[in-house]
């Protein structure tokens, strides 16, 4: 029960939107304007729509679309108009705010990050995308880690976007830093939607965490995305899943301290404990070492697949980007 999409509202809810935000074809600086406005009328949109809301959540590429223009002129940075516009639209409509930028990067690639903004129109989470979809896309890889925040009315949020959620390891890590809300912005199309929706539900049940999950909708006149917005119970029960309808505001309302309560109480299936205390009934406090060596192998800078030397795309040269001569710094 989820008081009819927020609108009977408990006292310890939070009432999640998501935007199933049009598709938008930006070129120029102007364009940047015009859909900077856009998203900012949505917030209001938004929070006259559904009084009680606490939280929007637009998907990944709202402000820029799926072109995978690099133009520094309509690249964004964090004290930027366009940021500086989410921030007042947040404070004008007293709600918190999720959005999507593709961030200026001097030093190459520009990256594909997301914000959390308060309803004060303070700036609480900053993220860079950690997962670029591969070999579709140029982001240079997020290195700032996964930030978790602390969100409205007991919440506490994660953020990641679109192909990360592909990895239960990002999940994982939002879990981890005690995250109860994630959200997952996407620009995902048609063939992704079993991936998508199986991919929420098992971040959420792995984790005992809610997942807030949507994908911009619509055509720009070459792409079509999805829309789909959706939104998990901590069990891994979609709550409501959304359409391919563009503008349509999908909402429900989330109760973090019955995540929380679950995570203390389960004993059955708690996962995200029983993870790192494997077979605690056998020995006490369970085995707290790391069998796995895919981790291992990671952390110590050597992953290396069985069958690495025959994996065919390995640039984006078959998506028309040159090979980069740049290794990661970190």
């Amino acid at each position: 029960m989820n008081g009819l999409g927020g609108l009977n509202k408990s006292p310890d809810g939070v009432v999640v939107g998501v935007v199933q935000l049009q598709l938008p074809t930006v070129v120029t600086k102007e364009d940047l304007a015009d859909q900077t406005e856009k998203i900012c009328g949505m917030v209001r949109k938004a929070k006259e729509g559904m009084p009680t809301l606490d939280l929007v959540v637009f998907p990944e590429y709202a402000l820029h679309g799926l072109s995978m223009d690099m133009n520094s002129e309509i690249m964004c940075r964090l004290e930027g108009p366009e940021v500086a516009a989410f921030k007042q639209a947040c404070v004008d409509n007293d709600v918190w705010g999720c959005f999507s930028i593709m961030e200026y990067n001097p030093d190459g690639n520009p990256y594909n990050s997301g914000i959390i903004v308060d309803a004060r129109g303070e700036l609480q989470l900053y993220y860079r995308k950690m997962h670029p979809w591969t070999p579709v896309e140029p982001w240079e890889p997020g290195n700032i880690g996964i930030p978790v925040c602390d969100g409205p009315n007991g919440s506490r949020l994660g953020l990641i976007i679109c192909h990360d959620g592909m990895f239960p390891e990002m999940a994982r890590e939002c879990a981890y830093k005690g995250a109860n809300i994630m959200l997952r912005t996407a620009g995902y199309t048609a063939p992704i939607r079993h991936a998508w929706q199986i991919s929420n539900q098992a971040n959420a049940f792995s984790n005992l965490m809610y997942t807030v999950s949507v994908c911009m909708a619509g055509t720009d006149g070459t792409f079509n995305s999805m829309g789909e917005g959706m939104i998990c119970d901590f069990d891994g029960t979609p709550i409501v899943v959304g359409n391919g309808a563009a503008d349509e505001i999908i909402t429900a309302e989330v109760r973090p301290m019955l995540a929380d309560e679950a995570r203390r109480e389960w004993g059955v299936e708690n996962n995200i404990y029983q993870f790192g205390h494997r077979g605690f009934v056998a020995v006490a406090g369970g085995a707290q070492d790391c069998p796995y060596t895919y981790m291992r192998d990671l952390a110590d800078g050597q992953y290396r697949l069985p069958w690495e030397d025959e994996v065919k795309v390995k640039d984006g040269t078959s998506c028309g980007f040159p090979v980069p001569n740049r290794r990661y710094e970190g």
